[in-house]
């Protein structure tokens, strides 16, 4: 028995709206990275890109539990000597919230060039608006 291998042309990718308002942070982050990578589709395999586009409205209306606002800490290194910067989540949502769910989304995809294309499909915004309407995107509950 065969393996049924789809076309890169053959493949139907959707567009999808997830509103983030009061969901907590890691369960809307994934499925998103599940619908990112396709594993919703029967015809998924690990070394295509098969997935849907997905777009993430109210990313400043996320949820976290516990202490974690406080807590959670996201590093960056500038580059230079010294130059480790650290921001809690609580600062990460007041100055960049679209950040907040594209960094839990990328940490849940492969660490290769197919999880940097997967993250390329991925849309948020901060507000409830998003330039994606001629797309015509499906809502998606989470």
């Amino acid at each position: 028995m065969k393996t049924h291998l789809t076309p890169v042309k053959e493949i139907e990718r959707k567009w999808y709206v997830v509103d983030a308002d009061g969901k907590v942070l890691g369960r809307v982050a994934s499925e998103i990275a599940r619908r990112l990578r396709g594993k919703h589709k029967p015809n998924y395999s690990t070394f295509m890109d098969v997935g849907d586009f997905i777009v993430v409205v109210n990313a400043d209306k996320v949820r976290l539990t516990g202490k974690k606002w406080d807590d959670k800490i996201y590093y960056r290194h500038t580059g230079y000597m010294g130059g480790l910067k650290q921001m809690t989540a609580r600062e990460m949502l007041e100055k960049k919230p679209e950040e907040l769910i594209r960094k839990a989304v990328r940490g849940m995809l492969p660490k290769n060039t197919l999880g940097r294309a997967q993250l390329k499909k991925l849309k948020v915004y901060a507000g409830g608006e998003h330039p994606h309407e001629a797309q015509q995107p499906e809502p998606l509950d989470i």
